[in-house]
């Protein structure tokens, strides 16, 4: 009689253990999904930013580089003008890159993968 009771009460225990784990998994399962359509669509909307950032930069660089080679004489001129500037931007970037640009991106993804 004891051991009957012993007995279905394990049972039960089993299966809500077994109800448990699967309900924590379907969870992780969605949490890991959330975070990873947040992740692709800031990525996404990065990338299309940049990309039309991008656009706006080259033909902007090419009017520049145009229109310095022509108040000098020279196309070629122009386009090394607007090369050697965006050389001295690059080496800027690249001394100050742990404060522009990794901290911040890693402070958005921090803020996305564990504040949800």
């Amino acid at each position: 009689m004891a051991f009957d009771k012993i007995k279905e009460n394990t049972d039960n225990i089993q299966e809500q253990a077994q109800v448990y784990f699967e309900k924590s998994a379907s969870y992780y399962k969605l949490w890991g999904f959330k975070v990873a359509m947040k992740s692709t669509t800031m990525i996404l909307k990065f990338t299309l930013i940049l990309l039309c950032f991008s656009m706006v930069m080259l033909f902007g660089s090419l009017a520049a580089a145009l229109a310095i080679g022509t108040y000098f004489g020279s196309y070629a001129i122009g386009f090394l003008i607007v090369g050697g500037f965006y050389l001295v931007i690059t080496f800027l970037l690249f001394l100050v890159k742990e404060k522009v640009i990794e901290g911040p991106i890693l402070e958005k993804f921090s803020e996305i993968f564990f504040n949800d």
